[in-house]
């Protein structure tokens, strides 16, 4: 599953990025695939404008993009290091997006689990609570998305996804929305680890349809109830795949 998918859902520009984010990205991936590991200095200014063919001016504006995002440390005298990753912003729409294509790592998926699992059963409840005429349409167009999509993964786990980001915005808590991108992550990051259709999950279909129908009934308690059960049967899942322990 690309990085792109993360992109879309984020609805970030669509406009050519600039050489210094290309650069940045690049070097980014490599930080989070662990192929540069922590602690370890990158090769500096003039090597890294031969490799990838951009002026140092570039190079620079790129590693500064990269240091505002938790992910090198600038020493002079020293070089550029890469930082120790409890120091990452993880939460960075780069960062999250990044680790889609590197290799899975048990932690993280854990980690993003855990952040689900904390909030997402609350919003359902504030969702029932406080959701609009419209935010219900909006819940109902992506459950009938996952139900009716036969011909591509993509678009199920897309569909997925604006189901999810439809029922925080439902809650309506700005705090909450921030959170958008942990769940476009570990949805995505998810897919590889399983390496299934998951339109052929039928089980999954139903809690997203039953946790629509209590949302829309206005049942707080339900909503909440279901959508614990919802992630703890796709922790299931991971775990039966990927052997994650928790």
């Amino acid at each position: 599953m690309s990085e792109l998918v993360y992109y879309d859902l984020k609805r970030s520009t669509k406009m050519t990025p600039s050489l210094s984010v290309q650069v940045a990205r690049e070097l980014g991936r490599r930080i989070v695939a662990g192929s540069i590991e922590s602690g370890a200095l990158i090769d500096d200014e003039n090597a890294l404008a031969e490799r990838f063919q951009v002026s140092r001016v570039v190079v620079r504006d790129a590693v500064k993009i990269l240091v505002g995002k938790g992910l090198l440390d600038v020493r002079r005298g020293i070089g550029t290091k890469v930082r120790p990753r409890n120091e990452w912003i993880l939460l960075d729409d780069d960062v999250l997006a990044w680790h889609i294509t590197a290799t899975p790592r048990a932690d993280f998926i854990n980690q993003l689990m855990d952040i689900r699992l904390a909030f997402e059963p609350k919003a359902a409840r504030w969702a029932a609570e406080r959701a609009t005429e419209e935010d219900i349409a909006e819940i109902d167009k992506a459950c009938k998305g996952m139900e009716e999509e036969t011909g591509s993964i993509e678009k199920f786990i897309v569909a997925d996804a604006l189901f999810h980001k439809a029922m925080l915005r439902a809650a309506h808590n700005e705090f909450l929305n921030a959170m958008e991108g942990v769940i476009y992550s570990a949805l995505l990051v998810s897919v590889r680890i399983t390496n299934q259709d998951p339109r052929k999950n039928s089980d999954s279909v139903a809690f997203h349809r039953e946790v629509y129908e209590a949302v829309a009934a206005g049942d707080g308690d339900k909503a909440e109830q279901l959508t614990e059960k919802l992630l703890t049967d796709a922790i299931r899942r991971l775990k039966e795949n990927f052997n994650v322990e928790r």
